[in-house]
């Protein structure tokens, strides 16, 4: 059988490939820009691309379209194929139909958190002697890649509140049907699709719809928004992460900044986790991935015990490199919260902010929602946990940063090219700075450009 895929470099996307060609199946498929490290993974993967959507691409008569999420009417592909009456499903059908419907599906959701809670749960069942199959929304970097098939029964998956497709507006979790599934938080995000967050909510409760009797599902019992969700009505067993140590799943940290805590059940402890991880976000992300390994039949002592190996997916402050003792991190980060979480992590790691030891925060404001200046108001106060904060404000930026930089003070400046950013980095940073680049695209290649600037410097 031969796939053909539209849209195939995007993260999920991408995964779909892999997945169909370890099935068996003959792949192909295009986008817009065909460029490593998607487009090696798939071209090793023996699948061939072609870049934009001439309907030429269509003369290999594939006996299926799967068509991503990006696409939309009046692109000339998916013209074509409508216009020919050529098969077509989404990516999110396409894995519930040929690979979910027979395994044990452990779902992870929510507005943050999903790429690293679904790589500790895969981890966890992997170090369990598992085998788990999964596709996540990133590349954990345990496994190295974002997707495999694996062994039955279990299989991970990052499930995306985004629509599922141009034909199909649902969210693209509803697909998948699993017995277990992580809730982490939910907050008003892709604002290109939702109106607001009453939107968002319901497609929530669809999802928790879904979810078999004997299942579980996995919470946060400070998250107001799941709450509402769970009182719409709910059929399934829920085990809380709990901010208090008498009920449901607990931490206690042993380090301030979450590299080292205890782990308690219904006020029972259950062990210690010392890991490379940093914040309070990621200890319940942990919490979360071990009541979900924990359901499938992992003891939680051997959950702690893998969490100890565990390795932040790339792109997760993910450290790029080291000159002359000036750290340059990448994150993900693209929402108020998930930047102030981030934040709060790395200066409990470094300390007080002080002269010697300061945290350089760039952001591009990259999301949808973002570029819509939805968070305008609520980001000035996320970043404050920053020394310096440099924002890059390119011209197609649809608001004023002025919210922003007022709220920081002295301490914020905007920059409207990527040269500048680099160019005034260069000039302040000094030894024992950390700075954090957050945005949820690759920002011109900021990273590699500015350590190259920097080591630049240091030889002159």
């Amino acid at each position: 059988m031969h796939i053909h895929i539209l849209g195939i470099c995007g993260t999920f996307m991408g995964g779909i490939a892999l997945l169909a060609r370890e099935l068996g199946f003959d792949v192909s498929g295009s986008d817009q820009n065909v460029y490593p490290p998607m487009s090696t993974q798939l071209a090793d993967a023996g699948i061939t691309l072609t870049e934009g959507f001439s309907p030429e691409q269509f003369d290999s008569n594939p006996d299926l379209i799967v068509i991503g999420n990006a696409m939309s009417r009046g692109n000339p592909a998916v013209e074509h194929v409508l216009e020919r009456g050529l098969s077509y499903t989404s990516g999110p059908a396409f894995l519930a139909d040929y690979l979910l419907k027979d395994r044990w599906v452990l779902a992870v959701a929510g507005t943050h958190g999903k790429t690293t809670t679904a790589s500790m749960l895969a981890w966890i069942l992997e170090d369990a002697g598992l085998t788990p199959g999964f596709l996540i929304g990133g590349v954990p970097r345990n496994f190295g890649h974002s997707a495999r098939i694996g062994n039955a029964p279990f299989f991970v998956v990052e499930a995306d509140e985004y629509d599922t497709a141009f034909f199909d507006k649902r969210s693209k979790f509803v697909h998948y049907r699993p017995r277990t599934v992580v809730l982490n938080n939910l907050e008003y995000d892709h604002a290109d699709i939702f109106p607001d967050i009453e939107a968002i909510e319901r497609q929530f409760h669809h999802l928790v719809r879904t979810i078999p009797g004997n299942g579980l599902i996995i919470a946060p019992q400070s998250e107001p928004h799941l709450q509402t969700v769970l009182k719409m009505g709910c059929w399934t067993p829920i085990e809380n992460i709990s901010e208090q140590q008498e009920s449901g799943w607990y931490a206690k940290l042993t380090r301030p900044d979450g590299s080292a805590f205890e782990v308690f059940f219904d006020g029972k402890p259950q062990g210690n986790v010392q890991w490379d991880s940093l914040g309070q976000h990621n200890v319940n992300n942990a919490l979360a991935a071990i009541a979900a390994a924990r359901h499938a039949g992992v003891p939680t002592k051997y959950a702690i015990e893998a969490l100890g190996s565990f390795q932040s997916p790339k792109r997760r402050m993910e450290i790029r490199g080291e000159i002359n003792g000036i750290t340059v991190y990448d994150d993900f980060a693209h929402h108020p919260t998930a930047i102030k979480t981030t934040l709060a992590g790395l200066r409990a790691k470094v300390g007080v902010s002080d002269n010697k030891t300061r945290i350089i925060a760039v952001l591009e404001p990259r999301s949808n929602t973002m570029r819509l200046g939805i968070h305008k108001e609520t980001l000035g106060p996320s970043l404050s946990n920053a020394d310096e904060v440099i924002l890059y404000t390119p011209t197609e930026l649809k608001w004023d940063a002025t919210a922003v930089t007022q709220h920081l003070g002295d301490k914020a400046q905007t920059f409207t090219d990527i040269e500048s950013i680099i160019k005034h980095i260069t000039h302040i940073a000094h030894n024992g700075d950390h700075v954090l680049i957050m945005s949820n695209g690759a920002f011109g290649g900021i990273h590699d450009k500015l350590l190259e600037a920097l080591r630049l410097r240091t030889k002159g």
